[in-house]
């Protein structure tokens, strides 16, 4: 175990490094980014071991194996962010232990967890997730491969969360898109979701919380604005194979 934490302080060492040296390439605080380690396919062994390095956001992408895991870990000072594509049958399960959900993308997604939110007398955090593969003209529908909603239907979106009860609009979420105009253009992609978040802003101003950006390509997103990143492999190592 000892081994282990050594090895989640150094990875977590490396990645605060990118995370201040691209805040200062673009002129940011260091504060002005928030780490959320991505904790999927790891044990709660090691999620006690990242927060007793001072983790304070892990993110999980399926249920069935992030409701186990929240549970064992429900002692510590933790914020929970779901970020997998979510079925509306899951939904109960997850909102007994995220914060927040960040893959919020249709109508009915919205209106199960209002309803969940209300019935376990919690209030959730929403971003919706922006799918930059499903813009307007490139024959991809309005959703994306990787979920969310296309730029197109945020505004729509929004105020079906604004007008929820028991959620809260915090803001926009994306995945770098591997098709469409800006597959393989990761900072283009950023770039236009912070318009997309300014738009929003416009008239939800509370909706400040831009989450894009991974082990791969968070200086990336550092530098076009982010204020959320997600990590994963780069702290916790190349994730096991699921069975």
């Amino acid at each position: 175990m000892t081994d282990r934490r050594t090895e989640l302080a150094d990875n977590l060492a490396r990645v605060e490094e990118r995370i201040s040296t691209a805040c200062a390439k673009a002129g940011r605080k260091r504060e002005e980014v928030t780490l959320i380690v991505v904790t999927k396919t790891y044990p709660a062994s090691d999620v006690r071991l990242l927060a007793e390095l001072g983790v304070r956001h892990v993110a999980e992408n399926r249920d069935q194996d992030a409701a186990p895991k929240a549970a064992q870990c429900s002692d510590l000072p933790l914020i929970w962010h779901f970020v997998g594509q979510l079925q509306t049958n899951k939904v109960r399960s997850v909102v007994n232990y995220a914060d927040v959900v960040q893959s919020v993308d249709r109508p009915k997604l919205v209106t199960a967890l209002s309803k969940e939110a209300v019935r376990a007398g919690r209030e959730l955090g929403c971003l919706i997730q922006v799918a930059l593969d499903a813009e307007p003209g490139d024959g991809r529908g309005e959703t994306g491969d990787r979920g969310g909603t296309a730029p197109a239907g945020v505004a729509a979106l929004a105020d079906t969360i604004a007008n929820a009860e028991g959620l809260r609009l915090d803001g926009l979420m994306t995945v770098a898109p591997l098709a469409g105009p800006y597959a393989g253009r990761q900072r283009a992609a950023f770039e236009r979701l912070m318009e997309i978040s300014s738009g929003l802003r416009a008239n939800h101003p509370a909706a400040n919380i831009v989450s894009a950006g991974m082990s791969a390509d968070l200086d990336e997103a550092v530098a076009a604005g982010a204020t959320h990143v997600r990590v994963g492999t780069a702290v916790l190592g190349v994730r096991p194979q699921l069975g």
